[in-house]
């Protein structure tokens, strides 16, 4: 689990240096505020989700993923 998050935190602050090269009037539509807000929004998701999955099926794990 923690894996997984941190590959994606990693993917996603990739993918939000990766434009820096471009010209700098494209910028501001790639770094606008509601881009940024989004990024920042996924990166808590992220960063929550894995563990309100594991609280909401952690019957399913101690049984070791068994069917009832």
């Amino acid at each position: 689990m923690a894996v997984v998050v941190l590959a994606t935190w990693a993917g996603l602050s990739v993918l939000f240096i990766a434009p820096s090269p471009l010209p700098e009037q494209w910028r501001y539509y790639i770094y606008s505020p509601a881009s940024v807000g989004l990024w920042m929004l996924v990166m808590l998701v992220m960063l929550i989700a894995p563990f309100v999955a594991c609280a909401a099926q952690w019957k399913w794990i101690r049984r070791g993923g068994a069917r009832a």
